[in-house]
Parts: structure tokens; sequence; C-alpha cells
């Protein structure tokens, strides 16, 4: 983060926290240097994304195996009602009753996962990094080096991850629902028509559409939690500035003041956006089970 001794700047803290564990597929530490780099791996966003999301397929699976016929407790309930709603928005979207025994649970699960890793942000910002650093530290290596974002979903790996995932998906449903053959007549003959010289601008019009989908569906999870991530940074430098100032009050006052305000805003925000990707997802499934 800094020299030994000297206090970083809030550009170096922040540098500092937004740089992810990395390392390559020798699992050597590495450093990414291009905005695109296959050749290495956020190893710290790997970690938490499959922690929390055996997390929320074991908080799932403890509600089935406790669920009764009787009056359920409120974490029965609060499950139920999830599921409920889950449920009731898949119908809204995909009509095919065999294709929603596998797409409402996939939609549960993606709620849950990615409200778990948003969640995260609501940590403080220091907790598991420090952590992370001393225990760096102990093992032989520099602490200043030691990196860890634990938000798994303001790293725009994750976010495309997940997207192309729900793409996949897409192309599944697509085939299974109207067959290869059905599907790639589609491809070529929508949305201009079936006359063949349109078929290379029907299918370069299909083609922007999946890419476009693919990309604003992850961006738009990553842009918002990846600025909620910046902020609580910012207000964590206003508790740093405050305790190097002698008359810092009004520091102290913001920090609490506008970290409980954007605590309590963020509890929102991580929820909506959990809300969002997954009805993203059913509707993108959903327009795989239409025909054009």
């Amino acid at each position: 983060m800094s020299a030994e001794g000297h206090a970083p700047s809030a550009g170096e803290y922040i540098t500092h926290h937004l740089q992810h564990f990395q390392k390559n597929f020798s699992f050597e530490n590495v450093k990414q240097v291009s905005i695109v780099d296959f050749s290495l791996f956020n190893l710290d966003s790997v970690i938490y994304s499959v922690v929390l999301g055996i997390l929320g397929c074991f908080i799932l699976w403890r509600a089935a195996r406790k669920a009764t016929s009787g009056v359920p407790g409120r974490f029965q309930a609060a499950v139920e009602i999830l599921s409920e709603m889950v449920e009731n928005q898949a119908k809204g979207v995909i009509h095919n009753e065999a294709s929603r025994k596998l797409v409402s649970p996939l939609a549960l699960t993606v709620f849950v996962w990615i409200f778990l890793m948003n969640g995260m942000d609501m940590l403080p910002v220091d907790l598991l990094p420090a952590a992370w650093g001393q225990a760096y530290g102990a093992m032989g290596h520099d602490p200043h080096h030691a990196y860890m974002r634990v938000v798994p979903t303001a790293d725009l790996s994750t976010t495309l991850g997940l997207s192309t995932s729900v793409l996949l998906m897409c192309f599944f449903y697509n085939i299974k629902i109207k067959g290869l053959g059905g599907w790639g007549h589609e491809l070529i003959s929508a949305p201009f028509g079936a006359h063949p010289a349109l078929w290379p601008f029907n299918f370069l019009m299909q083609l922007i559409e999946f890419v476009a989908k693919t990309v604003s569906h992850g961006m738009r999870l990553f842009g918002n939690m990846f600025a909620g991530e910046l902020v609580f940074m910012l207000i964590a430098l206003m508790g740093g500035a405050f305790t190097l100032s002698a008359s810092g009050f009004g520091l102290a006052l913001g920090h609490i003041v506008a970290g409980t305000v954007w605590t309590l805003f963020h509890i929102l925000v991580i929820t909506l956006q959990a809300f969002i990707f997954m009805m993203l997802t059913l509707i993108y499934i959903g327009q795989a089970h239409d025909a054009h």
C-alpha cells in the first residue's frame, strides 16, 4: 500500500483496496496490466463466490429439510415467501410448466447467491483486508502487497461470468424448445424477414442482441456494486482523516452520518440489484421460449 512508516494517501488507499488478489494458472502472484487478460484470475473473487454459493445452497437446503406442514417458523416462512415470489415471477414470464421446474429453482438460487455476494459490501471496508494483510505478513510476505477484495459482484469478471451463464441457458432453451433447425432458421429470418438477401443482416442483428443483453446484464450489476464499494471507501477515508486531524469533529460527524445513511440505502441497493439480475435472467430465458 505504501512504504513502511508512511501513512498512505487517499489515492494510495483506494488504489490498494481496488486491487484484486490475482494469480496466473501456475498459481503465481501477478497483476493485470491490460483491460482483458485471460491468463490470470482474481482468486479473492473465486473464493468468496464459491463460499457464498455454498452458504446460499446450505440455507435453502436447510429450509427445505426443516419444512413442516404445520405453522411455519420465521425462517421457513421467509424462505417460503421468497420462493413463492420467484415462482410467481417465473409464471408471468415463462409459460412452459416443464421449463419452470428447472428455471424457478435456478432463479431462486441466483437471487440468494447474488444477494449474499452483494451483502459483503456491508462489512467494514478494512475488516477482512486488514486480517488478510496480517496473515499474509505472518507467512513471510510483504503485508503491503496483501490485496483482497471481498465483494465478488464488484468484479467485472464475476458479473460477466454470471451473465454468460445465463446466455448459455438461453441457447439451451432455444434449441430445446425450437429445435436446432428451428432456432437456426429464426437466427437468419428475424427480425427483417426470411428473404435470403436479408439473412446476413438478420444474423448480425441477432448476434448484436445476444452480445448486448449479456454485456448489459453483467455491467449493470458490476457498475452498481463497484460504485457502492467505492463510496464506502470514501466514507472510510473521512474517518481516517479524522484520526489524523486535531480539529476534525466535522469529519467524524460526517463519517458517522454518511456511513449510516449510505449503509441503510445500500441495503435496498443490494436487494434490488439481486432482484433485477434474477428478473432479467427469467426474461431472457423466457424470450428463448418465444418464436419470432
